[in-house]
């Protein structure tokens, strides 16, 4: 292996600094751009190389000392070093060019990227493993475990039940989900405030007045709930029957939600929503980090609700869809929200209009 000295150029999408060596990108880890680094070459590939930090020759103003003891070895933060409004401005950066270079959009509306209110102490679940009597998180780029005591970016509650996990005389090997509180067992976001924000965000973007909310990949009900006053129909559907169940529980006359595969119940739109009219439509949509299935990308082009408002946790994936919808839709707005500082993750909600 080498060592060599970079000047890092950009942060990509991930969390990896960007410099060039010999006009080839190299990716290294907790570096910010603007500064110059001694790294080790540690995997060269025809296209690209990775290395490791070795020395930061010249800081980044924006370097700070990380709060977690773990930070470097943990697999879980990317952005710890870095002064939190650097990282929103980094995010909001990444969200763009991934839409311009994915997406091959122009003129993307973009708006102010919506902070945390908390910074660390903001989860309200994590998931550890055990093994061989370890209890922790998975290493960087390793299916290997580090012994974690204490997470800090997770809330009070999460570490005590941490502690009373790691407390117990004999823990086996598996997968153990600690929440802060005993909310049903479905998905939820695990950043309260920043989730309220996002919720209150959909809210301002839908008009009121509206016919039929239909909410894809709609979980318990989180968006649609909140969305009551505004429609005289909501429909929503998801694969989770136990958030289904959840959903139905106190739903109102006007809630009708379905359990199944989201992409056929779609197709089978006019006959779940009889005298559905597109003109009178909302849809919204957040699924999972895959984004939208081609063929739910057809039936959206196809139906053309009046407004489409699309949830995702995964910029590269809305890049490709939006790719494809923007023939059919003109893009309102493109809002970053910070779910999870001091990570390399993205939320982004956009509104599109057909």
């Amino acid at each position: 292996m080498r060592i060599v000295d970079l000047k890092i150029a950009d942060i990509a999408f991930g969390g990896k600094g960007v410099a060039r060596e010999n006009g080839k990108a190299v990716f290294v880890p907790y570096t910010i751009e603007g500064e110059t680094v001694s790294v080790e070459i540690v995997r060269e590939k025809k296209q690209f190389a990775e290395a490791e930090l070795v020395d930061v020759k010249e800081s980044s103003p924006h370097r700070v000392t990380p709060e977690c003891p773990y930070f470097g070895r943990c697999g879980g933060c990317a952005y710890q070093h870095i002064d939190y409004e650097h990282q929103l401005a980094i995010k909001w950066r990444q969200v763009r060019d991934v839409l311009q270079r994915i997406g091959k959009l122009k003129d993307i509306p973009m708006r102010p990227i919506i902070p945390s209110p908390k910074q660390y102490g903001y989860r309200s679940r994590i998931t550890v493993h055990a093994q061989d009597g370890v209890i922790g998180f998975f290493r960087r780029d390793s299916h290997r475990l580090i012994d974690i005591e204490r997470c800090p970016i997770s809330r009070d509650e999460v570490n005590r039940a941490l502690a009373e996990l790691r407390a117990q005389p004999q823990v086996r090997d598996g997968h153990y989900t600690l929440r802060a509180s005993s909310r049903p067992r479905v998905f939820s976001q695990t950043n309260d405030a920043v989730a309220n924000a996002l919720r209150d965000l959909v809210d301002n973007l839908v008009g009121p007045d509206q016919e039929l909310l239909i909410d894809a990949y709609c979980g318990a009900g989180f968006f649609a709930k909140a969305l009551l006053d505004k429609f005289e129909r909501v429909i929503g559907i998801d694969w989770d029957r136990f958030a289904i169940e959840a959903a139905r529980q106190n739903a109102t006359a006007k809630e009708s939600y379905i359990a199944g595969d989201v992409d056929l119940a779609f197709g089978q739109l006019r006959s779940i929503a009889p005298g559905f009219r597109s003109e009178e439509t909302t849809l919204l949509v957040d699924p999972p980090a895959t984004g939208l299935s081609a063929a739910m990308r057809k039936a959206i082009v196809d139906l053309a609700p009046a407004t489409l408002i699309y949830v995702s946790c995964n910029p590269a994936t809305l890049a490709r869809d939006l790719k494809e919808l923007q023939g059919k839709f003109t893009i309102n707005s493109v809002t970053p929200l910070d779910m999870f500082p001091q990570t390399a993750e993205i939320e982004v909600a956009v509104q599109l209009h057909a």
